[in-house]
């Protein structure tokens, strides 16, 4: 059995149909430094991180006191829009976001079965630097909620699951607060 701290980036400093890469704002910087004392506390035995900058910088505070760097893990990263347009991205999510996923395309019933997958994957106790509706795909899943939003996930709140026997099993849910898609 794995526990896994699930942590949601800290505030970015753009929204989803903004950039489609920002970094954290100062606030989101704030954020990761206030977390970084409780997920060292865990002890884990490995740090991942989404390949997206708001999930590495959110990282950072905990890397430099450990030492050690998050192994980058696609699988974790943010959904992708099926638009390529920053507007249409925005567009697709929030209406995404009031549905199931059985209401998504295969490819994205497919991504978040990765997530849950690479969850159940970890055989130590792990930090991962990730992503709202990468959260929500686990939550969802280990929940049994077919809602594509199962709970709304504070900037740097952490989620804690664990992986035993083959399921997933949510241990704590973050801190919630509203999320809107800028």
């Amino acid at each position: 059995m794995a526990r896994i701290y699930f942590v949601r980036h800290g505030k970015a400093a753009a929204g989803f149909s903004e950039d489609a890469d920002p970094g954290l704002n100062e606030l989101g910087h704030a954020q990761a430094a206030a977390i970084a004392p409780r997920l060292i506390a865990a002890n884990p035995v490995d740090l991942l991180a989404s390949p997206l900058r708001r999930a590495r910088e959110t990282a950072l505070p905990v890397e430099a006191a450990l030492g050690r760097t998050a192994r980058i893990v696609p699988a974790v990263s943010e959904i992708a829009a099926p638009v390529a347009d920053l507007a249409g991205r925005g567009a697709w999510l929030r209406g995404a976001m009031q549905g199931n996923w059985s209401d998504l395309s295969p490819a994205h019933q497919q991504w978040r079965l990765g997530v849950v997958d690479s969850l159940l994957e970890l055989p130590q106790d792990s930090v991962i630097f990730s992503h709202f509706i990468a959260i929500n795909a686990a939550v969802s899943h280990a929940l049994g909620d077919p809602r594509m939003v199962c709970f709304s996930p504070e900037n740097c709140s952490i989620t804690v699951l664990d992986n035993a026997d083959g399921r997933l099993r949510v241990i704590e849910l973050g801190q919630e607060a509203k999320t809107v898609v800028g």
